[in-house]
């Protein structure tokens, strides 16, 4: 991964990550639903990324993409039932949760990406 890409990376996954932690953080106390909103913008980070590396993505290769790097979501999943509905911690907990696999899940991909467009120059 060049400079380039690097730079370009950090700001689409630390801006996905960041409008995560903001859905997490604000629907803490209402189990499950942040996931309607929160799947759609790591696809949309997934299909972003993809770019980045001249990697051309339609919605449903970005979701199985996005599918083999999710194991973290049980850990997310397991934090909220236990902890996310007690006002306020929950709301930073839930929020802390889903900026860390957002950023997890992200740099994941984009090294996959890197590393499946280095080996191509190889070939």
């Amino acid at each position: 991964m060049n400079d380039s890409q690097n730079n370009k990376c950090h700001a689409i996954i630390h801006g996905a990550a960041t409008v995560c932690a903001g859905i997490g953080a604000g629907m803490a106390q209402a189990p499950g639903s942040d996931s309607f909103f929160i799947g759609p913008i790591q696809v949309g980070m997934v299909i972003s990324l993809g770019a980045v590396f001249r990697i051309d993505l339609n919605e449903s290769r970005a979701k199985a993409t996005l599918a083999s790097v999710t194991a973290t979501m049980v850990g997310r999943s397991i934090s909220q039932a236990l902890l996310g509905w007690i006002p306020a911690y929950g709301n930073a907990l839930n929020a802390a949760t889903a900026l860390a696999v957002t950023e997890s899940i992200g740099w994941a991909v984009a090294n996959d990406f890197a590393s499946k467009t280095s080996l191509s120059h190889l070939r």
